[in-house]
């Protein structure tokens, strides 16, 4: 089976089961979304979920993290992993965001990669789900579908996303990152599945019966 094949036999089960895709990550703005998604980094959603609930009500343009400071967004974020160089990044993009944007999110990649923290995956995001740019914003769920889907060699993330956008109509994008992401969480986690027992393995191995070994984001 060609990868074209399966990549058309991979995004109709995924339409099938998420036909709808909310943002896993709450948030009230644009701005605040940015924020939940430099905070998800090697944490859960729910758990950035849980911490920015009552944070957002209160916090959600840059000029509110600016005036907190450093010292209070690390006691706000405290039950985030890694939550002080997190509140650092906060507190610097914020500070930029006023002093080179107006206090508005850029809706440029070159721009938002420039914010301090914010890397291709976290402008990617933005700009998919916030200003209807497409993008393919590809993290570890993603990066270990694909290589067990044989949709990529799974060399890095860069060359896993080149590989997804030459495979799926642009116009899935946006939509198809998040169906793949609520895939690998329910269907093909890490630790389970290893590319033989779910429905989108099977199908498009049906013949596999040994794990298969990814590489790691």
């Amino acid at each position: 089976m060609s990868q074209l094949k399966r990549a058309k036999i991979i995004l109709k089960i995924l339409n099938k089961i998420y036909p709808k895709t909310p943002i896993p990550l709450k948030h009230k703005n644009t701005f605040t979304l940015l924020v939940s998604v430099a905070l998800s980094a090697q944490t859960t959603d729910l758990n950035v979920n849980n911490v920015t609930k009552s944070i957002y009500k209160k916090y959600y343009k840059p000029i509110h993290f600016v005036k907190l400071g450093r010292k209070r967004i690390e006691r706000l974020i405290g039950k985030i992993g890694l939550f002080r160089n997190k509140a650092k990044s906060v507190y610097l993009l914020s500070k930029q965001l006023i002093e080179k944007h107006g206090g508005k999110v850029p809706r440029n990649f070159k721009d938002l990669e420039n914010l301090h923290g914010v890397g291709h995956k976290t402008a990617s995001v933005l700009m998919s789900q916030k200003f209807g740019i497409p993008a393919f914003p590809v993290d570890t769920h993603i990066h270990r579908l694909a290589q067990r889907w044989g949709l990529t060699n799974g060399k890095n993330v860069i060359q896993t996303e080149k590989d997804l956008k030459r495979l799926f109509p642009e116009k899935s994008w946006t939509k198809l990152h998040l169906q793949i992401i609520y895939y690998g969480r329910e269907y093909c986690k890490a630790r389970e599945c290893y590319g033989v027992t779910c429905k989108i393995c099977t199908t498009c191995y049906p013949g596999r019966k040994n794990p298969i070994k990814t590489k790691k984001a």
